[in-house]
């Protein structure tokens, strides 16, 4: 190969019709020289040119100041009909040959598109991969949500940098199965390993909850840093993840976060590269409470979906049904060790309001619609996170919730955090989704799907 180039198609003012024009001295080193003859080939999606002795097509020249440039100029839609829609082209050049292709990006989106396209047609079961996998909240909703509309589908891997973690996924989680294969290692160690890579093979859905540890204010202020990619620990993940998303070629891409990772560089990135390699963009804030969770939780949601496949967040049903606190407290007698006058906290509230801070302590009962957001680190039992009033002395005693109960308010059933111990387990739900508003997000792209590609059944058939 002589040169590799990516040229755009100009459209044809007399015609209307397709051009890729050609200029430059590479042309004459590669035999294309002013006044040599070559012939067009088409073939698939491709377009070869060739020098030929009896070619019908010649090499024409145009002058700049005193020097006079080979110059190829296809103006044809019987030739490059076969770019029909497209923009920019490769353009390869060889000895005696010169190759049109498709993008490679283009062709990768086309066959994205064609994968999932036949599995929802012919009712086959989705491939999904999950990175940075924790307690599997995410993929739970997805494979939930999507049976929900009628998608089936299946976990081909989960990602997670802790063993204990994906082992108990794989012994909990309904949406594992027996095939479902581990990945106990870091997203970018993940993306250099080719063997494994190869295993994994093309996913059709793909699920990430990148670590926001500095995506907040607080967070970047608490570290000491100017941006949330200087964290040494997280800030760069979203390489290897981008790099995971060109392995692994997803036709649908759900990413979760804090609503403040919007405003980070690694988002903008997400967003500019994806679209870059075929992809439509879409984002939204979702709250959970909008979605019947009595939670205050609100998530950052990023859909990708390839082009030709366009997603509107409008089509997720939310379920502002309301619901009490009591439908997920578990029965604690009122003499257990739990209760607590959690006096501490009750003098830093104090001294909070003497120095003009507006921490309060957050005290519900049975009775409360509406609860704030809870932590991964709630088992720290910090000021402003929830605690139940006793049944009995009321306010005089408090606890915290458990984590049967923190699972239920975030849809999780309780066998996915069994065994767990009680730190352990409100953090993996704490770092998770809020499978509400995840379920009816994934059941929408699965009615998305189902529009565009079964639609198309019911049309040809009819």
């Amino acid at each position: 190969m002589q040169s590799y180039e990516v040229r755009e198609i100009k459209l044809g003012q007399a015609h209307g019709a397709p051009r890729v024009w050609l200029e430059g001295q590479r042309l004459a080193k590669a035999g294309f020289a002013i006044g040599a003859k070559y012939e067009l080939h088409v073939g698939g999606a491709s377009v070869i040119l060739k020098i030929a002795a009896d070619g019908e097509r010649v090499v024409s020249s145009h002058k700049k100041a005193d020097a006079e440039y080979p110059v190829i100029d296809v103006n044809s839609a019987r030739a490059l009909g076969v770019f029909d829609g497209l923009e920019k082209l490769r353009v390869i050049v060889r000895q005696g040959e010169i190759h049109l292709l498709p993008l490679a990006s283009q062709k990768k989106a086309s066959e994205r598109l064609e994968r999932i396209a036949g599995k929802i047609r012919n009712g086959e079961s989705l491939k999904v991969g999950s990175l940075c996998h924790g307690g599997g909240t995410t993929s739970y909703a997805v494979h939930t949500g999507m049976a929900d509309a009628g998608v089936k589908t299946e976990l081909v891997f989960a990602n997670d940098f802790e063993p204990d973690v994906l082992f108990h996924a794989s012994e909990v989680n309904p949406a594992w199965s027996p095939d479902t294969i581990p990945v106990a290692a870091p997203m970018q160690e993940v993306v250099t390993d080719g063997w494994l890579l190869g295993k994994l093979g093309h996913v059709d859905v793909l699920e990430a909850g990148i670590p926001c540890t500095a995506a907040s204010l607080a967070g970047r202020s608490k570290k000491g840093l100017s941006m949330a990619e200087e964290d040494p620990n997280a800030g760069h993940l979203v390489v290897a993840f981008l790099a995971l998303v060109e392995a692994l070629q997803p036709a649908v891409i759900v990413v979760e976060n804090v609503p403040p990772y919007q405003q980070t560089a690694s988002a903008h990135l997400i967003r500019h590269t994806l679209r870059d390699w075929g992809y439509n963009v879409a984002e939204a804030v979702l709250d959970a409470q909008d979605f019947g969770s009595i939670e205050a939780r609100k998530r950052l949601a990023i859909v990708a979906t390839t082009a030709g496949l366009s997603f509107d967040f409008e089509s997720v049903l939310k379920d502002p049904c309301e619901h009490h606190l009591a439908e997920v407290l578990e029965s604690i007698p009122p003499d257990a060790e739990c209760w607590s006058e959690m006096g501490y906290l009750r003098d830093k509230e104090i001294r909070d309001q003497a120095a003009g801070k507006g921490f309060r302590m957050q005290i519900v009962g049975p009775e409360a619609t509406k609860i704030g957001t809870i932590g991964a680190d709630y088992q720290k039992n910090r000021s402003t996170e929830p605690k139940v009033r006793h049944p009995v002395k009321g306010d005089a005693l408090l606890r915290l919730l458990t984590a049967t109960e923190h699972a239920r308010i975030k849809g999780v059933p309780d066998r996915m955090i069994a065994g767990l111990p009680s730190t352990r387990a409100h953090h993996l739900l704490g770092n998770g989704v809020s499978v509400q508003v995840f379920r009816a997000l994934a059941s929408a792209i699965a009615r998305t799907l189902i529009q565009a590609f079964r639609a198309e059944v019911a049309t040809i058939a009819a």
